[in-house]
């Protein structure tokens, strides 16, 4: 059973869309369940000239929980330093949505990996050096996304659309 504030989130979720020219693009998924994301970030700085996400946006396939998750995420970081955005956790956001069914903890997962790899993204294309934590990560997440995209030709080509 979801939480009210994962049904919230699920009905009038925050942040979802694309940013144009985005500073960064996360893109995750899960090879058992399905579920595909894609995280966008605008990185600007603060008036202490801090790195921080000024916005972001979402796009998620998936079940009522990936949806929330992105969602929650997105409230989360908006605004976040990128250090802080690094630690961000999925207890982090299993607590923010008041709990979710044990089946459905790895959306929490995913929702984080979207994130650190919006902020990989971002860090590699400005030739900024990559935290040995966040690129082990993303050796990580990319060998999911071989996976999934070997298992799910379907993935291809929702993406191909979603490009245009």
């Amino acid at each position: 059973m979801y939480s009210e504030k994962v049904l919230e989130h699920f009905r009038k979720p925050s942040n979802m869309g694309k940013i144009k020219n985005a500073s960064g693009i996360g893109k995750v998924g899960n090879i058992v369940c399905g579920d595909v994301m894609w995280l966008y970030i605008k990185v600007g700085e603060n008036s202490k000239g801090e790195e921080v996400i000024k916005d972001i946006k979402w796009q998620t396939f998936g079940c009522v929980a990936a949806l929330a998750t992105s969602s929650v995420v997105s409230e989360l970081a908006k605004g976040m330093t990128i250090e802080n955005a690094l630690e961000l956790s999925n207890e982090k956001i299993v607590k923010e949505l008041n709990g979710l069914p044990p089946v459905k903890i790895h959306c929490s997962l995913l929702a984080v990996d979207a994130l650190h790899e919006a902020i990989y993204d971002y860090l590699e294309k400005h030739n900024r050096p990559i935290p040995e934590k966040l690129a082990k990560k993303h050796e990580r997440i990319q060998k999911e996304l071989k996976e999934i995209e070997k298992r799910y030709k379907d993935f291809l080509e929702l993406e191909k659309r979603l490009e245009k």
